[in-house]
Order: structure tokens, then sequence, then C-alpha cells
């Protein structure tokens, strides 16, 4: 039988190319995103099935999960950074929509999809955190403390599944360049987006995450990586980070 999963904020970056991958490995893949037409593209792309969804809506995401006969693998990828203000500076209405996003939009999701999980015969749910979620930086706020949250979320998960044949896996990545993330970050100042990059050696890729993804649902099913952190080689550390050549121009990718 071919096994499905369901993997949110599938429209671009990480998202997308989980859709992919996990299409690519057989899997029936229920994309879920909030733009249609970016939906339909990966779609048309991947045969990946398109869902539009606000994972913020509990009402929506019930109605979608009860429409779902089958799920192996929840992917909660929908998430985001919206601000890089200091502290004295916040803005609460967007702590709330990160709040809002990164924890409450996961809770919902998974809660929503639990049964179906646990009636699958050895399934498995990934959190995409973020090295936020564990060590918090400047202006960083409420990016940091949702990803705290998200961490709590996924640990909680897991102690109370134990017994149960689930796996509860997360994924926490360093820095990964998209098209969106740091623009949405810097309210679409391409200027301030591209900076964060610069002169970095190969940052990791969405196909890069995707990749420990596929590895991590891969694994026999009594093997559970309960946290994967990457980075790519130039970031040793939340504050080290190499800006400069690390490779040769023919070293292998």
């Amino acid at each position: 039988m071919v096994k499905t999963a369901v993997v949110t904020g599938a429209s671009s970056g990480i998202g997308a190319a989980v859709t992919a991958r996990l299409a690519k490995q057989g899997y029936r893949v229920l994309a879920v995103a909030r733009r249609a037409d970016r939906l339909a593209e990966l779609a048309g792309r991947t045969g990946a099935e398109p869902h539009v969804l606000d994972v913020t809506d509990a009402g929506a995401v019930d109605r979608f999960a009860a429409a779902v006969a089958r799920c192996d693998v929840l992917v909660n990828n929908a998430g985001g950074a919206f601000d890089a203000a200091a502290l004295q500076d916040a803005d609460p209405q967007v702590w709330r929509h990160s709040f809002e996003v990164n924890v409450l939009g996961t809770l919902h999701v998974t809660r929503a999809l639990l049964p179906a999980l646990l009636a699958a015969p050895g399934a498995t749910v990934v959190t995409m955190n973020s090295t936020a979620g564990f060590t918090p930086y400047e202006g960083g706020g409420s990016y940091t403390a949702a990803k705290h949250a998200a961490h709590a979320l996924t640990g909680t998960l897991r102690l109370e599944l134990a017994g149960r044949p689930v796996r509860v896996v997360e994924i926490a990545p360093g820095m990964v360049r998209t098209e969106e993330f740091a623009l949405n970050r810097f309210a679409g100042d391409a200027d301030r987006a591209a900076a964060v990059y610069a002169d970095v050696d190969r940052p990791l890729t969405a196909e890069d995450v995707a990749e420990c993804v596929a590895f991590t649902v891969g694994l026999p099913i009594h093997v559970n990586v309960d946290q994967l952190v990457v980075r790519p080689l130039a970031q040793a550390a939340q504050h080290k980070l190499h800006r400069g050549p690390l490779f040769q121009e023919e070293a292998p990718r």
C-alpha cells in the first residue's frame, strides 16, 4: 500500500523541497499551504495533491484532517520569522502571529491528524524547528521564543506517545538560504535579506534539509532521531559564522 505524507508550508522553500523529495521516494504527498497558485505549480511538478489551508485556522485544519483516511508521515513545516526587532521595539502583534504560525499551527495539525497517525503501522511526525529553538540571538525574540515553544511541544509529544508506535522527530536547521525566509523577516527588503548570506560559502539549501527529512523517515521504524541539528560547514554555531571561501571550485558538493 502506498504511504501517505502530509507536508505543511509546502508552497515554497523547505516545504516544497520536502514535498518533491517524499514524492520521489514514492509517497502520496498531501501538500498543504495557503497559496493556491504555488501549490498548483508544485502539484504539476511533483504529482503531490494540493490542499489550500491556513494552519492557524483550527476549524479548517479539523475539516482537512477528517478527510485524510491515512497518514504515515506528518511534516510540520509551516512557520517563519516575521521581524528582526529588538525587544524594546517589539510589536506584540508580530509576536502573536509568530506563535500562531510556528506553535499553534503545529499544534492544530498534529492534534487533528494524531488519530490517523496512531492508526498507521509505524508513523512518523517530523517537526521542522530551528537552531533558534535552543539558542536565542539579538533581534530574534519573536522567532526564537516561538521556536523554543515548538521544541517544547515536540518533546512533550514524544513523551506522551511513549509506548505507541509513532516516532517524533525534530529537525533543527541553522542557516538555510531560501527565496522567502529572510525577505519575510525584513519586510521585503532585498538588500538586508541578501546581507544575511553575503560571502557565506554554500549555506544550506532547502533540498539539503529535505534530504534530512527523507533520512529520518526512511530509517527502520524502531530508530527514532529525537533531534537532528544541521548547519552549513561555514556555521559552527549560532554566533560563529565564517564569511569567505571554504572550498576549491572543483570541490564536490
